[in-house]
């Protein structure tokens, strides 16, 4: 249990620390359930101690959670709140009442009691105003995992010390779901209709998406600290007999004004958002979020979301290696030793000493500049050894000594050759030496 109440706190922790990104993000669905956050709902319905109460505050101004106007009046629609009960299960829906013949589901609660007393419940929108499989629930559910009070709720509802132990509350702790379970339950249906509606009601100008989401903005630390998407149904037999029943209801003309995008009208004023914004401070000076600045919007009215420890870094940077003007500059080189010239450079060069002095024979010692030819022992390209040779027959065919003659005609040949090839007079002095 230690180890599971760890891992709840470090994801809500992550959570709150990344900006409200996932519940900022995703409420701008651009569709009608933008104008009805259901986060708020949720956490409404977790203050609330019946369902009379919690329709009445839902439809107050000054609570402002509904921004819904599905009919196009320009007036914020009344929304309704029934039940409707099968054993220890309940549904309660959200409809609003679009013509005198035409009614539209908003949300659903899904509320079911098991057999060993815990509670699951889940808040399914819509799928015409959010989409399909729009589910958010607590993050925690009955007796198993905690979660912190609301702090929120200021009724004249005592909690008893036995139903919080160590600052911690459950979902079967909530006023109107004990209210709902208790034995002498009269099933709550909203008796409203279409143009019928409650005295102490007065409907009013709905305000443009961004100043409904500068306000909600700020409520991000609970909203996320509280409750979370999340992607299946607790119950799927319940979710397909709620679609496929009578529970349901659905509107042409909210089909109608949808396809024709006139609910695209409420997101046309961006600055708005900083109106929004003001009226929480107003209200909530001492909440956490007072000082943190709204995000900005871009070209469509969506939020630009930054988030502080993977925005940036992690999604602009990481796809050029740290440097961009490497990885952009030089891809057309075919040796990626290039931008790294540690580890490449050594390699590349697989033959140093035949490739480069190739062009510069200089450095050759035994390779003479002026011919091409490196090879010293062929005699063959100059034609003055052929005059050196009979000189050196000569003495071999005559073995006496009688003329000594010769001996210093050959030193006079020699000498004026010597211009000519350096390499060829020393062999000759050395046979001279072995003459005698």
């Amino acid at each position: 249990m230690k180890n599971l109440l760890l891992i709840v706190l470090s994801v809500l922790m992550l959570w709150t620390g990344n900006q409200a990104f996932a519940q900022a993000e995703e409420e701008k669905l651009d569709l009608p359930g933008d104008n009805l956050n259901l986060y708020a709902v949720l956490k409404l319905f977790q203050e609330s101690e019946t369902l009379e109460g919690f329709e009445r505050k839902l439809n107050e101004e000054d609570s402002e959670i509904n921004n819904l106007d599905l009919d196009g009046d320009n007036q914020t629609d009344y929304i309704r709140v029934e039940d409707n009960v099968e054993g220890n299960l309940h549904t309660i829906s959200l409809k609003v009442a679009v013509s005198e013949s035409e009614d539209q589901d908003v949300a659903a609660f899904y509320v079911e009691k098991k057999d060993n007393g815990e509670i699951w419940i889940q808040l399914v929108g819509d799928e015409d105003l959010y989409g399909k499989d729009y589910i958010i629930e607590p993050n925690s559910q009955s007796g198993t995992v905690t979660e912190t009070p609301n702090p929120g709720y200021s009724g004249n509802r005592e909690v008893q010390p036995a139903t919080v132990q160590q600052n911690v509350a459950y979902v079967s702790d909530w006023p109107v779901i004990q209210f709902i379970f208790v034995p002498r339950y009269v099933i709550w249906r909203s008796p409203w209709r279409w143009h019928y509606y409650p005295s102490y009601w007065r409907p009013w100008r709905p305000r443009y998406w961004h100043y409904y989401y500068g306000y909600h903005y700020h409520w991000h630390y609970y909203y996320n600290g509280h409750f979370r998407r999340w992607p299946s149904y607790r119950n799927p037999g319940w979710h397909t007999h709620y679609y496929g029943g009578n529970f349901r209801s659905r509107s042409v003309i909210v089909h109608t004004r949808y396809t024709r995008g006139d609910y695209r009208a409420t997101y046309s004023r961006p600055s708005s958002a900083r109106e929004g914004s003001a009226l929480f401070v107003k209200r909530y000076p001492q909440a956490p979020t007072t000082r943190e600045r709204l995000p900005s919007f871009d070209n469509t009215g969506r939020p630009v979301i930054t988030r502080p420890s993977t925005g940036r870094p992690g999604t602009t940077r990481p796809g050029n290696g740290g440097t961009t003007r490497p990885g952009t500059t030089r891809p057309s080189d075919p040796n990626p030793g290039v931008s790294r010239p540690d580890i490449e450079r050594p390699t590349r060069p697989g033959n140093p000493d035949v490739s480069r002095p190739t062009p510069r024979p200089r450095p050759e010692v035994t390779r003479p500049t002026p011919s091409p030819r490196p090879e010293v022992t062929r005699p063959a390209p100059t034609p003055r050894p052929e005059t050196s040779r009979p000189s050196i027959e000569r003495p071999t065919r005559q073995t006496p000594s009688a003329r000594p003659v010769p001996a210093p005609r050959q030193e006079t040949p020699r000498t004026s050759p010597a211009p000519s090839g350096r390499q060829q007079s020393s062999p000759r002095s050395s046979r001279e030496a072995e003459r005698p």
